[in-house]
């Protein structure tokens, strides 16, 4: 009796233990943990803020164990991209930044929001850094200037890197001196927190990690992966504020309007050029843009427009065409160098614009010289075919009609048309030229 109670005590303590041990290794990985991973290959801009953003908030709103941004960026606005970091650090998930797939890289703007997140990762055969600003036009600012914009760039991806228990002295030399480094670099100076190949792995390598400063405990470990990329809508609009699709736009919306006020009602033409306008309106709304360059545009319409209203032989036009590749060039001159028009896109714009107002205005000017065209004037001289006595065919129209000498009229027969009386009665005279042999 003995015996088979130290059995059954045996059997009851072993599948204890299993218990324990299946409870341990599920605690390592909670049930129905999942984690969030945004896929990321882009501009910073606020179209791609706006996506982050929102996903981010979404990973903290649905409970996800933590928001992964597969990250493969040249960087992009410092307005967008600081808007992003004060997410990433207000936002209650954990946020890991990962450099992947392996020959991408967090250039500019991408490092300092690298250095905003909690964990960062990088695949092998990535980068980091070159996070000096520029000014628009891709040049260095001015020596006075160029302190201000440095030092406060290297406080901010410093400031974020000391929070972050990173290397402040290696994350201040992306700003001050373009220093770019790859992925094991930057994990040995301590400037990303390590390496991985792929989600899973890092997955398994971050578990259990406490992240600095928000304190929030990582479980990754086996977790369900549930990818996002930018849906459609928001790839359309990315696609909208380039700012080559933006002039290009503004100038089919000028385009249109011009040739909807030299021919009213045409319809077509206005219903385009507004549409267009629209579109690149919604461009220069959410892009920032020069004033100068926006007048130089606003300027160019108003050459074209008066080119209509004032003999001017293309002057005007030609003006036109040099006023908008200027203003081109200038429009998104705050926007940084990843946002201007290129230079060969402002001169095809111009040229177009200019070549199709010069064919416009040539046909304008011919049709001045021509002589009127329009009045009952113009049938003199023409066949009229008889119909019947006192009527004759003539444009596809019936007209009251006798000849000179008051001979009658024979239906059927072609007469030409001599002069017409009051408007009203056409006085048709010999038989047409092609009746005679």
């Amino acid at each position: 009796m003995v015996t088979g109670l130290a059995r059954a005590l045996g059997t009851f303590l072993a599948g204890a233990a299993v218990v324990l041990v299946i409870a341990g290794t599920a605690a390592g990985a909670p049930n129905g943990s999942k984690v969030l991973v945004v896929e990321f290959e882009n501009d910073v801009n606020p179209v791609t803020q706006d996506y982050l953003v929102d996903e981010m908030r979404r990973g903290a709103k649905d409970g996800y164990a933590a928001v992964v941004i597969e990250m493969d960026t040249p960087g992009g606005l410092g307005s967008s991209m600081r808007k992003i970091v004060k997410e990433m650090l207000a936002v209650d998930v954990p946020v890991v930044v990962y450099v992947a797939p392996s020959g991408s890289s967090a250039d500019s703007a991408g490092a300092v929001i690298g250095q905003a997140a909690d964990v960062l990762a990088m695949a092998p055969q990535t980068n980091i850094g070159s996070s000096t600003p520029i000014t628009g036009t891709g040049d260095n600012f001015g020596s006075d200037l160029r302190r201000k914009v440095i030092n406060d760039a290297a406080a901010y991806i410093g400031e974020l890197a000391r929070e972050h228990d990173r290397n402040v002295e290696k994350s201040e030399a992306m700003v001050r001196d373009a220093a770019n480094y790859g992925a094991r670099e930057a994990v040995a100076l301590g400037i990303a927190d390590l390496m991985a190949p792929n989600v899973p792995t890092l997955l398994e390598k971050i578990d259990g990690r406490t992240t600095v400063p928000k304190g929030l405990v990582l479980h990754t470990a086996g977790a369900e992966v549930e990818r996002v990329d930018m849906p459609f809508w928001k790839k359309a609009l990315d696609l909208l504020i380039d700012p080559n699709i933006i002039a290009l736009m503004l100038s089919v919306g000028l385009l249109g309007i011009i040739v909807e006020l030299w021919n009213p009602g045409l319809i077509f033409p206005g219903t385009v050029g507004g549409i267009s306008l629209i579109i690149g309106l919604y461009g220069l709304q959410v892009l920032p843009v020069s004033v100068a360059g926006l007048l130089l545009m606003l300027l160019a319409a108003a050459f074209w427009v008066a080119e209509a209203f004032v003999p001017s032989h293309g002057a005007l036009t030609v003006a036109g065409a040099v006023t908008f590749v200027l203003g081109a060039l200038l429009l998104f001159d705050p926007a940084g160098e990843a946002y201007q028009v290129s230079l060969w896109t402002a001169l095809a714009i111009a040229g177009t614009l200019a070549l199709l107002m010069g064919v416009a205005l040539s046909r304008v000017a011919k049709a001045r010289r021509n002589p009127v065209e329009v009045g009952v004037t113009q049938i003199v001289g023409d066949e009229a075919v008889v119909r019947r006595e006192g009527w004759v065919a003539v444009g596809g129209e019936l007209w009251r009609a006798r000849t000179p000498d008051g001979r009658p009229l024979v239906p059927g027969e072609h007469v030409t048309v001599e002069s017409v009386e009051d408007g009203l009665e056409l006085v048709v005279g010999s038989p047409h030229p092609t009746e005679r042999t």
